[in-house]
């Protein structure tokens, strides 16, 4: 199993509208760090922000494309990728909109999925990066639906996700798109400020219970038949 080097950039620059790495970040890299890679893997870090999982990836030596919606994120990865020295290819454009028709060993995801009353909102405002509509699932389930076609075969998908989201349906979706799917990765985590402001509505809706005061964050692995 190849292990992962140091973080080629422990501290990417993430401005004000770009999604900073955070604890689902690192969930995802630890998941990341375990994976074992082809040798010049064909990676995709779809949903990039700063870039920080797209370097981590471009660090073992593999081939590696990052897509954003956000122009900002898109500009911010550049950057980040040429302050590290690291070839990424970088593209703007939705989810997987800008790779149609290409396949990669290894996707990566670290959607939107925090669920919340507002209607979504759009690719500008910084909760763009978070909220996942009421269920949390606008984005997780385009991904379940989309991903397992640009997979080659023995490919793999690293999707983080809130347990708020519904993690057995994500598992659901993956396996009856025929893959082999599993939770890997588990981590509770407080309250950040955005569950802290949503906590009443998600206890209304039964998703949080009067005292809970965390949430588990989860890393789906879904591998592809050869």
């Amino acid at each position: 199993m190849t292990s992962i080097p140091p973080d080629p950039d422990p501290d990417p620059l993430a401005p004000p509208g770009v999604y900073a790495p955070q604890e689902d970040t690192a969930l995802l890299a630890d998941a990341l760090a375990g994976e074992p890679l082809p040798p010049d893997a064909d990676v995709l870090d779809v949903g990039t922000g700063s870039g920080a999982l797209a370097l981590r990836a471009a660090g073992r030596g593999s081939r590696v494309t990052a897509v954003d919606l956000s122009w900002r994120a898109v500009c911010t990865a550049r950057y980040n990728a040429w302050r590290a020295g690291l070839p990424v290819r970088i593209r703007h454009g939705d989810l997987f909109a800008p790779v149609r028709g290409e396949s990669f060993d290894l996707i990566m995801a670290n959607p939107p999925y925090v669920p919340g009353p507002d209607s979504a909102p759009g690719p500008r405002g910084p909760a763009a990066s978070w909220h996942g509509g009421r269920d949390g699932r606008a984005v997780l389930d385009r991904i379940c639906r989309e991903a397992p076609g640009l997979l080659s075969p023995g490919g793999t998908l690293l999707l983080v996700q809130s347990a708020l989201s519904d993690a057995d349906r994500t598992l659901a979706q993956l396996r009856a798109a025929g893959l082999e799917a599993a939770v890997t990765h588990r981590r509770r985590i407080a309250f950040g400020p955005v569950l802290r402001a949503r906590a009443d509505w998600l206890r209304e809706r039964g998703l949080l219970s009067a005292a809970e005061n965390e949430e588990e964050l989860v890393v789906v692995r879904a591998e592809a038949l050869c």
